[in-house]
């Protein structure tokens, strides 16, 4: 088991989830901008008889040492990017069950879930049932697809890329209908459902933050803009791009009246296992913030060695709370 203890400078704030709920909306209690610090998890190796324990200790630690939220990955195959398909990987939204169940304060989310992989009134439920559950930390994470080796294998279908943003586009109304009082119809192209009910709703309101993936300039922003209220871009592109990506997503916010500090910036980034000192860390969520970003998102690969995680709780978080 790993040291659950609360850290020194999370102690008068580890009753709350870093947040009070006003008429206004869900206020920081770090500030009106706090660098938020978060976790994904890409890799399941461990010994599947071990697995389960060792994920609980990822999550108890990160929900007792101030991480912001724990992200999972909605994908069936792993990633050829990280490993082969072959390699070990769990089904996202049992996992954020089990991780709801054994938390209490951290947020949780699927960084994101392929519009192609479930009907979306079976997604809006899920999520709403977790939000409840959890009561009131989940996110809907959610795009337009990509991996079409999983997407074939396991006989999801893989529409082309015109067809896949449709269906997001209708996932993303469907999303709202239900978290709305209207119980009617709604038919579109790609979906069309009879009873959009959903009780009991969520515990946030008006919903969970639906954050979008992906930046793609001319749809994806543009739907963020329109029904989103979070985004999420790599770190790896650059500030110059960056920056560019926030002008685009701006942009779309002015065509469609949204306010654009609605939307939370949140990036992706990763840790180098035995590379990257607090030093090194802290310097570069300071440069992000610097650009707007608020919420930054480490991919962990070597999370279970728990080095990272106590870097990231012991000296990063403390130093980039009240950025």
């Amino acid at each position: 088991m790993v040291d659950q203890q609360f850290p020194a400078w999370l102690a008068d704030r580890s009753e709350v989830n870093c947040y009070v709920v006003t008429e206004k909306g869900a206020l920081s209690l770090f500030g009106e901008n706090p660098m938020r610090v978060s976790l994904q998890l890409p890799y399941f190796n461990p010994p599947p008889d071990q697995l389960g324990r060792k994920l609980a200790d990822i999550a108890r630690f990160a929900d007792d040492q101030g991480f912001y939220s724990l992200w999972v990955m909605d994908h069936f195959f792993q990633m050829e990017m990280l490993g082969k398909s072959e390699d070990p990987m769990l089904e996202g939204y049992t996992m954020l069950g089990y991780f709801a169940a054994l938390t209490e304060r951290i947020h949780l989310g699927a960084l994101v879930t392929g519009v192609i992989y479930r009907a979306p009134g079976l997604l809006i439920k899920e999520v709403t049932t977790l939000d409840v559950l959890s009561g009131g930390r989940m996110y809907l994470g959610i795009g337009a697809a990509w991996y079409e080796r999983e997407a074939l294998g396991l006989g999801f279908g893989f529409p082309p890329l015109k067809e896949r943003f449709e269906q997001l586009t209708e996932a993303l109304q469907i999303a709202h209908q239900m978290w709305s009082p209207n119980n009617g119809p709604f038919h579109g192209k790609h979906y069309q459902l009879a009873e959009t009910i959903c009780t009991p709703q969520p515990l946030q309101q008006p919903h969970p933050p639906i954050l979008i993936g992906g930046g793609g300039e001319k749809k994806t922003l543009r739907l963020l803009a329109q029904y989103g209220d979070a985004c999420n871009f790599f770190e790896g592109i650059g500030p110059a791009a960056l920056q560019h990506k926030l002008d685009v997503l701006r942009g779309h916010c002015d065509e469609v009246s949204r306010p654009f500090a609605d939307i939370e910036l949140t990036i992706l980034s990763s840790l180098t296992p035995g590379q990257d000192s607090a030093a090194a860390i802290i310097a570069r969520l300071r440069a992000l913030h610097a650009l707007g970003f608020t919420h930054v998102i480490f991919n962990t690969p070597n999370a279970y060695e728990f080095t990272s995680l106590r870097t990231l709780a012991q000296e990063v978080i403390p130093a980039v709370a009240d950025l």
